[in-house]
């Protein structure tokens, strides 16, 4: 409870409750005692269950429910002239950012366990979750994602450990206390708040810096930029230990092989020594090594090897990490939550493992992303058998003019991507209706509002189903 006593027995209020993690922190206030309001832009069924679990939510903007609070608590995306923000700043009511309440939490416990990267984050942070509270390690839990495993985003966990997803978005980790950082890469992303690599680099630099003297770093030891930043380590007493594919990494997954579904199967070497052998039911060679880091924390922290590896192989990932979501006409719909074009590349290449024909749907996020990186945006479905790409959303941003779906999908084709652009939602369902073949792997992609999408398809073809 450190940093928050001054508001116990206050009411805390949030804007933008309706996030995966922000309604997280709902439930972990209201678990310690805290009464809690928030308020986000629509209705949804994670209002509804927060409204089950006591917690006044509402759809819309209400000021009128900031009155009395202690605190209010608002996501990234809450821009300061929010009518709630702004009438907690007329009565004088502290506010604090989503990532700085996070960090205040997590520093009510003795450990920390904190995977940052660029991707991966919350697949990783959902297995360490998963193997964890399987083995009866009773982890807290903090994620970006849902996870039935743990019932939700967030695990109440009694032991004094604290297992987090850290965000690099807007520096939001540097809030969060650390003593085991898991890092995973560093790609290009975010540049619209960083400026340039360095600056992303800089920043992991510092987040790792914040760990104590007896803290551990785990790292993905074939990731340039991420040795680059563990080169200027200042020299303590920290361990670092590396972990992948090549011979000589502290945690080595030998003799990788995929099945057809493109399911993994790996050794667990630590310093020659097999601990364990992990068999995943999801597929991908990312998803390998986001296993591979998972059991070596768990080893780490002295659970048994072959149980942890028994935990895992239950493990069937979090929701909208290319999550299947139901089946319209004979074609598989999934989902995944990338947004940047290596999250892009990595779905698409889980997606091609199953040796069937796959149509990409891209929702481009935000227009400086896509200014930025619309190089990588243009090749990162090549695997892809049809890519359909949407209009950008915009997110917090406002249209600059400069910028739109109909640039990537020109500079897409010049690089011999099937590419057309299906403006909306309408305009996507129509199309693959109309093209798309039983057998068909159709998986959306983006953290926008993508996913909704393939609920519109499956209610769509359900309503229709009942008419006949």
């Amino acid at each position: 409870m450190s940093g928050l006593t001054a508001f116990k027995g206050q009411r805390v209020h949030l804007v933008g409750i309706g996030g995966a993690s922000m309604s997280g922190l709902a439930q972990m206030l209201r678990a310690d005692g805290f009464a809690v309001s928030g308020s986000d832009s629509a209705d949804s069924a994670t209002l509804a269950l927060l409204r089950d679990l006591g917690v006044d939510a509402r759809a819309g903007h209400h000021p009128e429910m900031v009155p009395g609070a202690g605190l209010l608590v608002y996501s990234a995306a809450i821009a300061t002239d929010d009518p709630e923000r702004q009438a907690a700043t007329r009565l004088h009511i502290p506010q604090m950012e989503r990532a700085v309440l996070l960090g205040l939490l997590m520093a009510g416990y003795d450990r920390q366990v904190c995977v940052c990267g660029t991707h991966g984050k919350t697949t990783t942070t959902a297995m360490i979750a998963q193997v964890l509270s399987d083995l009866g390690a009773d982890p807290a839990v903090h994620l970006g994602g849902s996870l039935d495993a743990i019932g939700g985003s967030v695990r109440q966990g009694s032991s004094g450990l604290f297992v987090a997803e850290a965000c690099e978005f807007n520096r939001s980790f540097l809030h969060m206390p650390v003593s085991f950082a898991v890092l995973l890469n560093i790609e290009e992303d975010h540049l619209d708040c960083y400026g340039d690599m360095d600056q992303v680099e800089a920043a992991y630099l510092q987040f790792l810096e914040k760990l104590p003297e007896d803290g551990v770093v785990l790292a993905l030891g074939s990731d340039e930029r991420v040795l680059r930043v563990l080169g200027q380590l200042k020299p303590r007493a920290r361990s670092l230990l590396l972990y992948g594919e090549q011979p000589g990494s502290d945690y080595q997954a030998s003799g990788l092989s995929f099945d057809q579904r493109g399911m993994a199967t790996f050794n667990v070497v630590h310093r020659n020594r097999v601990l364990c052998q992990a068999r995943l039911s999801v597929p991908g060679r990312f998803n390998a090594l986001h296993a591979l880091a998972a059991l070596a924390v768990a080893h780490h922290l002295g659970l048994d090897m072959d149980s942890a590896a028994e935990a895992l192989a239950g493990f069937t990932g979090a929701h909208r990490r290319f999550e299947h979501t139901g089946q319209v006409r004979g074609m598989d719909l999934y989902h995944d939550y990338g947004h940047n074009p290596a999250e892009m590349r990595a779905a698409v290449d889980m997606a091609v493992l199953q040796g069937r024909r796959v149509i990409a749907v891209m929702q481009p996020h935000t227009y400086s992303r896509v200014k930025t990186l619309f190089e990588d945006y243009l090749t990162c479905t090549r695997k892809a058998d049809i890519t359909l790409v949407t209009d950008i959303f915009a997110a917090r941003e406002v249209d600059p003019g400069d910028i739109n779906s109909q640039m990537l999908v020109a500079g897409m084709r010049e690089h011999g991507v099937h590419a057309i652009h299906t403006p909306d939602f309408d305009r996507t369902e129509a199309w693959l209706l109309e093209h798309g073949r039983p057998g068909d792997l159709v998986l959306t992609m983006g953290c926008g509002n993508i996913n909704l999408l393939n609920d519109q398809m499956q209610r769509n073809a359900a309503l229709l189903d009942h008419s006949t």
